[in-house]
């Protein structure tokens, strides 16, 4: 396809002598190094490259920078990313794109990309590279002073790449390149191009992406980031961050075609791009004239300016009439026709009757409408903005003592200004570091103050009653002006409401084009002035980052560890399978050849209540609690009392949240008079322990407590069933004595075992006579080998978690975070008799007198026995009292929290939190389950050895 739209050699900064070749919603077509896509297809006079989100309205490129709300692009190849707008991303070899309605799709693969991050330090930092950041930089070379000058682009020059200027007498390009050289060569310059600043946050740390190699596509080298976060703490940061043009809301104003003037010189100079043949320019300021003189000059027919303001200023009037451009001042772009792409403008005098309009064919519209400063990440930093009325929008109302900002996002309108206020911005930076700036000379360029422009927000619609339904004020999320008058219509005030109603400002451009558009249209709705009204909040990041480029190299197991315990070779040899416990991989059950997992739970069950089974418990959290205060502590964490907890003895405690809703549970072990080891379930181990510093560190700082993790320091290895105690006894070496009455339930004793010292506990979390075995984790595997030797004998059998779930839910058992989701209290659980009577307070302690905790009707744990011994009913279903579902809103009594396959029981069983459960004792309820109802009886929650007669063998 020919690129008829592209210049000759005298404009455009790209390398002619290469091509590079892609393909756009399956259409193939060229560039070159240095096009962007939207450049590229601007070259082939594609314009059409999106469609509206909500309407589905085609839309088109109208801006070449960040703030470019239309041209959403999928790229698909190399690596699918969506979302990305077509005026940023740069070409490459290979790239193939096709165009979005305002909705992406992720890659269904793993990104194969690296990212980084890195941490950088400065005195001074400039974000923005044209005329103003460029001169701040220079100013502070020779100083000594660490610099960092950063720029998206992928090269320096900001706005002076899409210009005409001059420079001390020269094309602004020399100066540019002579500075860029200057900069490169001082060692303490730091320059990082296709790098942008993305927030500003405390004590000036300044966020940066810089994509790396994003231009390369499939030729990116494999060893180097793809993107990197830099982290950027500076001492004074000067925001050179230049302006936005921005639009005018009139009919229509959404066509491929449409396009900011400044955009179609960027692509004229930078690109060596014409946007099109025959260009109409609609505008209220000075700025656009220079667009519309530069392509008349590079060929392309300019139709007309149609200036709103009365008179044009005469500089102007005498560059266009000597081109031969028609000039209609005091008019306006009424509305616009055309079908895929703008055809005719429709243009009326401003202050007549907008209906009596005239057309003016033309295949390109230039708007311009006044710009606004960049001013995202002066008020991240907390700097506060005024209204400037001869610009018609908000600038930065002083300096901060750290932050200031130079250029055009000061305001300022002139290329002199621009690069005198650079220098003079660093020269404050550094004084306020008590550094002596050089005298520096400011570059000769144009300073001739624009005329005063008009503040136009909206044209009235030409249409019979018309309410702003056909003009839009944010293109990427397809709002309207009518949606606008709708949100100030039903009362709304603030602008920030009318964000939230509308959605205006929240797409990936962040309201670039619409934010201060909004504001002036609401200012109008409600007859105030914007000045009054002042902006919406500007939030980090100011455009959209990549979750990968935050994770950095934080993927995988490097964000989210893989932790097995020291037995878990063993486990794989002898081939268990694993769930995901937290961090830890632990055997979910050990299937024998044949077996399915059903089956192989049901035997690891027998093996439990009827022989000798072991498994690995070594992930269970485990915490030293140590010092003359330990006990005092944990009386005021834990539920029932531990101080009086005397050495070599054992207690099962509750810990509850200041809500009085149960946290966790497990076992304290007094080790001595001033040490405990506190047990935690698996998943909530760093939970607990978080919990108890924050407590010990805030509240009672006087207590004399350390508390230390010791949870991959001690293998743990339960051994359960009625011949445990045969098999402890074989393999312990010192006499230990393992009888009921020397060694009693929750009590323990050190021993050795297979040459290695132990500490055996008498805990059991099946109901069965059981010991823990607790050993360095370096001998675990040695003492695991030799316990599974000595029960040999006896069919000794290894057990994983869901036979733990099976054995536990049969002695009603409660797991934390699984039959309690936050809003239960140990009296829910049945579990009045952990709670104190002798402590006069503990944490969660008053809870538990709210009228909420009391109420007869709370959900309890119960248990739930299918009228179908064979139907195993879904963790998370439903319960109701009535054999049919009632129509909507069903009312719900309570729902199952833990349902399982009994060896024991010979059936299937639940667990379940129910509505004034124990009260319901022998009712029959239902579970709504696959278009059916199963009937359940709800019963005590202890199903098996209800007695406990079988906890000491």
């Amino acid at each position: 396809m020919s690129t008829e739209f592209r210049t000759g050699t005298a404009y455009g900064r790209i390398d002619r002598s290469t091509s590079l070749s892609f393909t756009f919603d399956g259409t193939a077509y060229t560039g070159h190094p240095g096009d962007t896509l939207a450049s590229a297809l601007l070259a082939h006079g594609v314009h059409h490259v999106a469609t509206g989100i909500k309407y589905g309205r085609p839309r088109g490129i109208m801006a070449a920078g960040v703030e470019e709300p239309n041209a959403l692009v999928q790229i698909e190849a190399p690596f699918p990313e969506p979302m990305l707008t077509a005026t940023t991303v740069e070409l490459y070899e290979g790239l193939a794109a096709r165009g979005l309605g305002g909705q992406g799709r992720l890659a269904t693969t793993p990104d194969p990309a690296h990212y980084d991050t890195k941490h950088l330090h400065a005195e001074l930092l400039i974000v923005g590279a044209g005329p103003a950041g460029l001169a701040a930089a220079l100013a502070a070379t020779g100083t000594g002073v660490r610099v960092v000058l950063l720029d998206s682009a992928p090269e320096f020059g900001g706005s002076l790449l899409g210009t005409r200027e001059t420079i001390d007498g020269r094309p602004a390009q020399e100066w540019v390149d002579a500075a860029t050289a200057r900069l490169a060569a001082d060692p303490d310059v730091t320059l990082l191009t296709r790098t942008t600043a993305i927030g500003h946050y405390d004590d000036n740390l300044v966020l940066a992406l810089e994509k790396r190699t994003d231009h390369l596509g499939a030729a990116a080298p494999a060893g180097k980031a793809r993107q990197r976060v830099w982290r950027i703490r500076a001492r004074q940061v000067v925001h050179a961050t230049g302006a936005t043009e921005r639009p005018v809301a009139f009919d229509d104003n959404d066509r491929p075609g449409i396009m900011l003037a400044s955009a179609a010189r960027t692509y004229l100079h930078r690109y060596g791009v014409l946007v099109g043949r025959r260009v109409t320019v609609f505008t209220t300021n000075d700025s656009a004239y220079d667009a519309a003189l530069d392509l008349a000059d590079a060929g392309v027919e300019v139709a007309a300016v149609i200036e709103a303001r009365a008179a044009v200023p005469e500089r102007l009037a005498a560059a266009c009439a000597e081109r031969g451009i028609p000039v209609h001042a005091g008019h306006v772009v009424t509305g616009t026709s055309g079908i895929a792409r703008i055809s005719r403008v429709h243009v009326a005098e401003r202050d007549g009757a907008v209906a009596h309009r005239r057309g003016i064919d033309c295949d390109v519209l230039l708007v311009s409408g006044g710009w606004n400063p960049s001013v995202a990440l002066f008020s991240q930093a907390r700097g506060k903005l005024r209204h400037d009325a001869g610009l018609s929008t908000f600038v930065p109302a002083a300096a901060l003592p750290t932050v200031r900002t130079a250029g055009a996002a000061d305001g300022l309108r002139t290329l002199g200004e621009c690069l005198a206020d650079g220098i003079a911005a660093t020269a404050a930076a550094l004084d306020a570091l008590g550094i002596a700036v050089p005298p520096i000379g400011v570059p000769a360029a144009a300073v001739e103050l624009p005329h005063p422009a008009l503040e136009l927000w909206r044209v009235p619609s030409p249409q019979e009653g018309a309410d702003g339904s056909a003009q839009f004020v944010d293109l990427q999320r397809d709002a309207l002006v009518s949606d606008v008058f709708r949100a100030t219509g039903a009362g709304l005030r603030s602008v920030e409401h009318v964000k939230r109603y509308t959605t205006i400002g929240t797409a990936h451009d962040q309201g670039r084009t619409s934010g201060i558009l909004t504001s002036g249209i609401v200012a109008e709705a409600l007859g105030t002035s914007v000045a009054a009204l002042g902006t919406t909040s500007f939030r980090p990041p100011v455009q959209p980052v990549a979750f990968a480029a935050f994770a950095g190299r934080n993927r995988g197991e490097l964000f989210d560890p893989v932790r097995v315990t020291a037995l878990h070779a063993w486990h794989v040899d002898h081939g268990a399978l694993f769930e995901d416990v937290g961090q830890w991989k632990r055997p979910w059950y050990y299937p024998l050849p044949g077996e399915d997992m059903d089956e192989a739970v049901l035997r690891e069950c027998r093996a439990a209540r009827t022989g000798v089974a072991m498994m690995d418990g070594s992930t269970l959290g485990k915490i030293s609690v140590q010092g003359p205060d330990a006990g005092i502590l944990l009386d005021r964490l834990y539920t029932n009392l531990m101080s009086n907890l005397k050495p070599g003895r054992i207690r099962y405690g509750v810990m509850c949240g200041v809500d009085g809703m149960a946290l966790d549970d497990g076992t304290v072990i007094r080790v001595s008079e001033s040490e405990f080891l506190v047990t935690t379930t698996t998943g909530n181990a760093a939970k607990v322990l978080e919990w108890m510093e924050e407590w010990l560190q805030t509240e009672w700082p006087e207590l004399r407590v350390h508390l230390t993790s010791v949870t991959e320091h001690w293998a743990t290895i339960p051994l359960v069933g009625p011949r445990s105690r045969d098999v402890l006894a074989t393999v312990a070496r010192d006499g230990l004595d393992v009888s009921n009455e020397a060694f009693p339930f929750m009590s323990w004793r050190d021993t050795v075992i297979a040459g290695v010292e132990a500490r055996v506990c008498r805990i059991s979390f099946s109901g069965e006579l059981a010991y823990e075995v607790n050993v360095p984790a370096w001998y675990a595997t040695t003492v695991w080998q030799a316990l599974y030797d000595a029960g040999q004998p006896l069919g000794i059998t290894p057990y994983g978690t869901e036979t733990m779930h099976v054995l536990r839910a049969e002695k009603a058992y409660p797991i934390i975070g699984q039959d309690t989701d936050g809003t239960v209290t140990p009296q829910d659980l049945g579990m009045s008799w952990v709670i104190s009577k002798k402590k006069k307070d503990f944490v969660g302690k008053r809870s538990f007198d709210r009228a909420e905790n009391r109420r007869t009707d709370r959900k309890q744990l119960v248990a739930l026995l299918p009228a179908d011994e064979h139907t195993l009913l879904p963790e998370g279903a439903q319960i109701i009292a009535t054999e049919t579902v009632p129509a909507p809103p069903v009312p719900m009594l309570g729902h199952v929290t833990s349902s399982y396959r009994s060896d024991a029981l010979r059936r299937t069983f639940a667990l379940a939190l129910l509505r004034s459960g124990t009260e319901r004792i022998g009712e029959t309820l239902y579970v709504p389950l696959d278009g059916r109802t199963v009937a359940v009886t709800v019963a005590e929650p202890v199903l098996h050895d209800k007695e406990g007669a079988r906890r000491d063998g």
